[in-house]
């Protein structure tokens, strides 16, 4: 199988979608649970199996997960998460500048517990002026700070300090704080940024607006994901291939434009359930006009994982296969030749409400493939379902090789 310059290739990444089930198949997973007809055809009509996104040792964090389905080995290349983020924000660091992501969080009263690590997704002008306000004392601690998305912040510090262990706040909910502040060279700097926050963050104007509509409080800073600018080769110069980005995060944008990807911004891309499913769709298809690949991600999935709310995850899944492949697969018919990946970054149970490192299902198909299939799906696409088909790729950084005809599967 090789590439054909003709296609159009196609990944598709519901963050998070993924959970963890028993060898036996005894535990249903929201995946399994939830109504997805137009992945189940597909499944049917195409290849799956199970792939490993998070190389042994590593974190499952979704920059190292992502860099995987892009084609990259996390272990040769990654170097932190924030450099990602800050390309997209069109921040350009310096090889002497250690970039944090800088979470705008929620603690419990008594400033002990991580109570919520988007600040119950508050809004973007609100954070902005939060982040406003802390600026002047930021700055005096020695750090810049650029305001993102959200919760999503930036935070540099030049000439950072090598050997600094920090802690995703995500990765913590509804548990104590104390013993996952920053440790390490220049751990105390960063700890007093976290606590200076408090003071000025508790009685904001904008918490005190957000405590009477019974919103969470942004009421703490919480830095981490350093790391330094990667060295990247881009997906032109490994594959002769040009693309595109479609996506709501700074995250999975930097990565974009780290691997020589367009950006595409959509207006309305949230990054949650409340997301502009048709325009990221519509963006994509156009985008596929004028590039060989494009790279779709959704956020919506991993953000209800990590809520704990099954029932809000099952809605991202149904709502992602509704809203993102109804139009994608109605698209697509424009293309003579196409192929499409589907396969979520890592796993985020509701159980656990953490990312977790275990394999995820992928499913491959091809438009040759789909022409020839007809009737109902046999099988529902469920991480059991992968499981059984007996394929399994070890390592994700090969799945686009497989998608672009360059290995066999």
């Amino acid at each position: 199988m090789s590439s054909d310059s003709n296609t159009k290739y196609l990944i598709l990444v519901p963050d998070g979608m993924a959970d963890s089930c028993d060898e036996n198949g005894g535990q249903q997973t929201c995946l399994a649970e939830s109504r997805t007809p137009w992945m189940d055809r597909m499944a049917s009509a195409g290849i799956i199996g199970l792939t490993s996104t998070i190389p042994e040792g590593m974190a499952p964090a979704s920059d190292i997960a992502n860099l995987s389905i892009m084609g990259y080995n996390p272990a040769e290349v990654y170097s932190g998460r924030a450099p990602l983020e800050a390309a997209s924000m069109g921040v350009l660091l310096r090889q002497r500048d250690l970039a944090f992501r800088l979470n705008l969080v929620t603690l419990d009263r008594n400033f002990t517990v991580m109570a919520d690590h988007s600040a119950d997704h508050i809004s973007t002008p609100e954070a902005r002026e939060l982040i406003g306000t802390l600026g002047p004392d930021i700055e005096a601690l020695g750090f810049s700070v650029t305001p993102g998305v959200s919760y999503r912040h930036l935070l540099i510090w030049e000439n950072g300090p090598d050997g600094l262990l920090t802690f995703p706040p995500h990765d913590f909910p509804g548990e104590p704080i104390a013993s996952r502040f920053p440790t390490g060279p220049g751990a105390d700097r960063l700890i007093r940024l976290i606590i200076m926050s408090w003071k000025i963050l508790d009685k904001h104007p904008v918490n005190l607006r957000r405590a009477k509509r019974c919103q969470g409080p942004a009421n703490s800073v919480w830095p981490w994901g350093q790391g330094k600018p990667p060295a990247l080769k881009t997906l032109r110069e490994r594959f002769n291939i040009t693309g595109a980005v479609v996506a709501a995060v700074d995250l999975i944008k930097g990565l974009g434009k780290y691997s020589g990807l367009d950006i595409v911004n959509v207006e309305g891309a949230t990054g949650y359930l409340d997301t502009n499913y048709h325009g990221k769709a519509q963006a994509s298809l156009e985008a596929l006009k004028h590039k060989d690949l494009v790279f779709l991600h959704v956020e919506a999935p991993d953000e209800a994982g990590h809520s704990g709310q099954k029932d809000l995850k099952i809605k991202a899944i149904e709502d992602f296969d509704e809203k993102i492949l109804t139009p994608v697969m109605e698209g697509l018919k424009q293309f003579p030749s196409w192929k499409i990946l589907i396969m979520p970054d890592h796993q985020t149970p509701v159980t656990t409400r953490i990312h977790e490192s275990g394999m995820v299902p992928f499913l491959f198909l091809d438009s040759e493939s789909w022409n020839k299939y007809s009737g109902e799906p046999t099988f529902g696409f469920s991480e059991m379902a992968a499981a059984a088909s007996g394929k399994i790729v070890p390592e994700a950084s090969r799945m686009i090789e497989i998608l672009l005809g360059r290995q066999e599967l």
